[in-house]
C-alpha cells in the first residue's frame, strides 16, 4: 500500500504537501497547520428580488457583467430609449409606450425612475464573505462636468441573516445654464432565511434637487449656430426660468415576512455551501491547533522548560495526512458468508477495502443538508411611503404664465412655492398553498386582502393646506406554476371593493414555455392585462399658484394589453409583438405662445380625458451577431399610434451596437466599438418645470424632435474585480442637422469624454 500524499523539504526550509490530483502545496514551517496565513476566503454571493405584494422571492443576475457598463451612466438608458431634458439624472420619460410603468399616487418623482429604487427591482443578497463595490464615473471639470459615485456593502451573519446598505450620490453641474441636479439615496437592507419564517426588510430616504431652466430660449443656437454673430458656449446660451428648483424629499419603509408549515427532507448541497462549509471547517481545525499550541506553552511554562517551538511544529505535522488516499488497485474482495447470513471479513485488506467504502459514505453524507418544504404559507407585507415636493421660483418671467392664484404658497410677487405632501400606508395578508409540495400540488394559490390609506395635502387660496384622506380594501388571488423548466404561468386578479377606488379591477396573467429545437432553447411567452382604474390623486386634484384644477367626476381608465414574445438562443434573436387599447386615457397637456422675440408667454397646464379608444400596435426585434472578434447587437421597435394628438409615439426606434471583443495580455477582457440610437420625428411630450412633468404638446407652438442619431465610441474593459470604460459620447456633435434633441428645446450635451469604473471588494 503506498500513500499520494508525500511529505517533504525544498531549499527554503518549507514543508511541501502533494494532493491527490498531483498539485504540491506548499507550507510555512512555522504555520500552525496546512492553512497557515494564506487562508483563502470564499467568494460567494446570491442576490434575488421579491415581489412587493407577497415578499416572494425571484432569481436576479449580479450586476458584474461588462458588458453595456459604459450605457449604465446615462439617464437615456442603456440603449437610448428614455427622452430627457439632457442632464445626468434630469426628469425622464420612456419613448417605447409598453415599457412605461403605469402612473404612480406621488406622480413627482415618477421622472426620476433612473435613480429611484422600486422595492421589486432591488436586489437582496446573500454573501460566502463581506463584499464591498465602489462605482464612479466622472465627465467634465468643476464647472459644467457630472460626478457619480455609489457604494454597495453586504454581509451574512450565518447563512440565514443578511444585511447590507447603499449610498448613492448623484452631481451633474450641467452643461447649459440652470440645470444643475442633485440626487442623494441612501438606502439599509436585510432578509432572513429561516426554514419556517422569512423576513425582508428595506429602507430608503431620497433628496433630490434639481435647477429648472424651462429649455433655452432659440433652437436655433443649436441647429444654425452660424446665422448668430457670436460664437456661443453652451453654458452661453440664454435659457427661459432662471432661479427655479425642484425639490423631492422621500422616504421608504418595506417590510414582508411569513411563516410557512411544512416538512424536511435530504438535498445535496449547493457549490457555494459546500465552499463554505469546508471553509468553515478549515477554520475550526486552524482555531484548534492553536489552542493546542498555547496549552503546550503554558505546560512548558508550569513545569519550568523551555518551549521548542520548532520542534513542536515538526511534531505536528507527523503523521499520515488527513487527505491521503490509497493508490492502486482495491484489494479483491475477501467476504465470506457463513451459514447464519452475516458477512465475515476475512484478511486486513478487506477491512480497509470496508472502511475506505465507509469514509466515502460519510464523505457524501458530509455534503448533504436537510430541506425544510413548506406547504403552506402565512404572508404579511407592510409598506409605508412619506413623500414631499416643492416648486420653488425666485424669478418669473413677464406673462410667463396664462393664469395666476393669488395667496397661494408662502411668497408673494412673482415668486412661486408651490409644496404638496403625501404619505401612504399599505398592509396586505395573504394565505398561500405551495406549489410543488407533491406530486398533486402542480400550482401554487393564494388569496389575500390590502389595505390601503393615502393622505395628501394641497396649499389653498388662504395661504394654508386643505387635507385629503382616501381609504381603500381590496381583494383578490393568484394562482401559478414557477416550479420546472417547461411551463410556468401566473394569474392574479383583484378588486376594489370599499372605499374611493371601489369598482376598480385589475388581473395581470403570463405564461411562458421553454423548449429543444435543433440543439438550443425557445422560448415563447405570452402576457396580458385588464385594468379598469380611478386616475390618480394628482390627475384629479392639484393646487398651486398657476396650475388649478379639482375633476372628481372623470371616468375609470381602462387599459387592456396582449403581449407575445418568441427568444431562440441558438440565433439570439428575440420579437416582442404587443397590441394596447386605452379608453379614457388620462393625460397633461400643455401649450405656450413663442413671442418673435423667442420669448414664452402664456404658459397653460391641464388634465385631459380622452373619451374614445385609443389603440397602440408595438413590434419589436432584437438581433445580436457574433463573427469572431466583430459583434454587432441591435434593437428596432415600431410603434403605431391610434390618436398621435393624444398618445404620440416615433414609428421607429432603432439602437445598434457594433465591437471588437478580444483579450490583452490574456487577463484583460475588452470591448472596443461604437454604438448609436435613433428614432424618427415626431411631436414628443414636452417638459413642464412647474409640474415636474412631461406633457402632451396641446398650444400653438409645437415642435417635432428627432431624425437625428447619436454616436458614442467606448472602449470597455474586464480585468478580475474590475470594470472600467472610457468612452468620447455624442462624438458625431456638430454634423448632419444637429437637432440634439430628445425633449423640445432641451439640447443634449455636445461631445464629451467620460470615464467610470466598478469594484468589487471580498473582505
Amino acid at each position: 500500500m503506498c500513500l499520494s500524499a508525500q511529505i517533504g523539504m525544498d531549499d527554503n526550509d518549507r514543508f511541501n504537501q502533494m494532493n491527490p490530483d498531483g498539485s504540491v502545496n506548499k507550507r510555512n514551517r512555522n504555520a500552525a497547520d496546512s492553512l497557515g496565513t494564506d487562508k483563502v476566503i470564499p467568494r460567494g454571493i446570491r442576490v434575488w428580488t421579491v415581489d412587493s405584494r407577497f415578499g416572494d422571492q425571484r432569481k436576479a443576475a449580479v450586476d458584474t457583467v461588462s458588458h453595456m457598463f459604459m450605457n449604465s451612466i446615462f439617464t437615456t438608458g442603456l440603449r437610448g430609449e428614455y427622452n430627457t431634458t439632457g442632464n445626468l439624472g434630469a426628469p425622464r420619460i420612456h419613448r417605447i409606450f409598453i415599457d412605461r410603468p403605469e402612473t404612480e399616487q406621488f406622480i413627482f418623482t415618477q421622472p426620476y425612475d433612473y435613480v429611484v429604487s422600486p422595492v421589486d427591482k432591488f436586489h437582496f443578497t446573500n454573501t460566502l464573505s463581506p463584499i464591498t463595490n465602489l462605482t464612479y464615473n466622472t465627465a467634465g471639470d468643476r464647472i459644467t462636468g457630472e460626478d457619480r459615485l455609489s457604494a454597495k456593502f453586504g454581509v451574512n451573519a450565518g447563512k440565514r441573516l443578511g444585511v447590507g446598505f447603499n449610498v448613492d450620490y448623484l452631481y451633474g453641474r450641467g452643461y447649459y445654464s440652470e440645470q444643475s441636479t442633485s440626487h442623494f439615496k441612501f438606502l439599509l437592507y436585510g432578509s432572513y432565511l429561516g426554514e419556517r419564517y422569512q423576513a425582508h426588510l428595506l429602507f430608503s430616504t431620497l433628496d433630490q434637487k434639481v435647477t429648472e431652466n424651462g429649455g433655452i430660449t432659440n433652437d436655433e443656437y443649436i441647429k444654425h449656430p452660424e446665422s448668430f454673430d457670436d460664437n456661443f458656449a453652451t453654458n452661453e446660451i440664454p435659457t427661459v426660468l432662471e432661479r427655479n428648483w425642484n425639490r423631492n424629499s422621500n422616504q421608504h419603509i418595506f417590510f414582508t415576512h411569513r411563516f410557512s408549515f411544512g416538512f424536511r427532507k435530504k438535498v445535496k448541497m449547493s457549490e457555494e455551501e459546500i465552499a463554505a462549509r469546508k471553509f468553515a471547517m478549515e477554520s475550526e481545525k486552524e482555531n484548534a491547533a492553536l489552542h493546542e499550541k498555547e496549552a503546550a506553552k503554558r505546560k512548558a511554562e508550569r513545569e519550568g522548560t523551555d518551549f521548542d517551538e520548532e520542534e513542536y511544529e515538526e511534531q505536528s505535522f507527523g503523521g499520515r495526512p488527513d487527505d491521503a488516499k490509497v493508490a492502486g488497485k482495491e484489494p479483491a474482495t475477501t467476504e465470506i458468508a457463513d451459514n447464519s447470513g452475516r458477512i465475515r471479513v476475512d484478511g486486513k485488506a478487506a477491512a480497509d477495502s470496508l472502511n475506505s467504502l465507509a469514509v466515502q459514505a460519510q464523505l457524501d453524507t458530509m455534503w448533504m443538508k436537510t430541506e425544510y418544504v413548506p406547504v403552506t404559507s402565512i404572508i404579511h407585507t407592510a409598506k409605508f411611503d412619506t413623500y414631499r415636493r416643492i416648486y420653488q421660483a425666485y424669478n418669473s418671467p413677464k406673462d410667463f404664465y396664462a393664469n395666476t392664484y393669488d395667496n397661494v404658497g408662502a411668497y408673494s410677487g412673482d415668486s412661486i412655492y408651490d409644496k404638496t405632501s403625501h404619505y401612504r400606508l399599505q398592509n396586505t395578508l395573504a394565505l398561500s398553498l405551495l406549489e410543488g409540495f407533491n406530486k398533486w400540488a402542480k400550482a401554487g394559490v393564494k388569496v389575500f386582502a390590502t389595505s390601503d390609506l393615502r393622505h395628501f395635502t394641497l396649499p389653498n387660496t388662504e395661504r394654508t393646506f386643505t387635507t385629503y384622506n382616501e381609504h381603500n380594501l381590496s381583494v383578490g388571488g393568484q394562482l401559478s406554476k414557477t416550479q420546472g423548466r417547461t411551463l410556468h404561468y401566473s394569474v392574479l386578479g383583484e378588486v376594489w371593493a370599499i372605499g374611493k377606488d371601489a369598482g376598480q379591477v385589475k388581473v395581470d396573467a403570463n405564461v411562458d414555455l421553454n423548449f429543444k429545437f435543433l440543439g438550443d432553447t425557445v422560448r415563447l411567452a405570452a402576457s396580458g392585462f385588464f385594468h379598469s382604474l380611478n386616475p390618480t390623486f394628482y390627475q384629479r386634484h392639484y393646487h398651486s399658484r398657476h396650475f388649478w384644477w379639482d375633476k372628481d367626476d372623470m371616468a375609470k381608465i381602462v387599459h387592456s394589453r396582449l403581449e407575445g414574445t418568441f427568444a431562440y438562443d441558438k440565433t439570439r434573436t428575440k420579437l416582442r409583438v404587443a397590441f394596447d387599447e386605452l379608453k379614457n386615457y388620462t393625460y397633461f397637456a400643455m401649450g405656450y405662445n413663442i413671442t418673435d422675440e423667442h420669448l414664452r408667454t402664456q404658459n397653460t397646464l391641464s388634465v385631459k380625458q380622452a373619451g374614445g379608444a385609443i389603440s397602440l400596435f408595438t413590434v419589436g426585434l432584437q438581433q445580436d451577431v457574433t463573427l469572431g472578434p466583430v459583434n454587432w447587437e441591435s434593437v428596432v421597435t415600431f410603434q403605431k399610434s391610434s390618436n398621435e394628438a393624444v398618445l404620440p409615439v416615433p414609428t421607429l426606434n432603432v439602437y445598434t451596437n457594433l465591437y471588437l471583443r478580444f483579450m490583452i495580455a490574456r487577463v484583460l477582457k475588452c470591448d472596443l466599438g461604437a454604438d448609436a440610437r435613433y428614432f424618427t420625428s415626431y411631436y414628443a411630450p414636452d417638459y413642464s418645470p412647474a409640474l415636474g412633468q412631461y406633457a402632451v404638446q396641446d398650444g400653438p407652438s409645437k415642435t417635432k424632435i428627432g431624425n437625428y442619431p447619436l454616436v458614442n465610441v467606448y472602449a470597455n474593459f474586464h480585468l478580475k474585480q474590475a470594470r472600467f470604460f472610457v468612452m468620447m459620447s455624442h462624438v458625431n456633435a456638430g454634423s448632419g442637422n444637429r437637432s440634439y434633441f430628445f425633449t423640445p428645446h432641451y439640447p443634449l450635451n455636445q461631445r464629451v469624454l467620460r470615464f467610470g469604473v466598478s469594484w468589487n471588494f471580498f473582505n
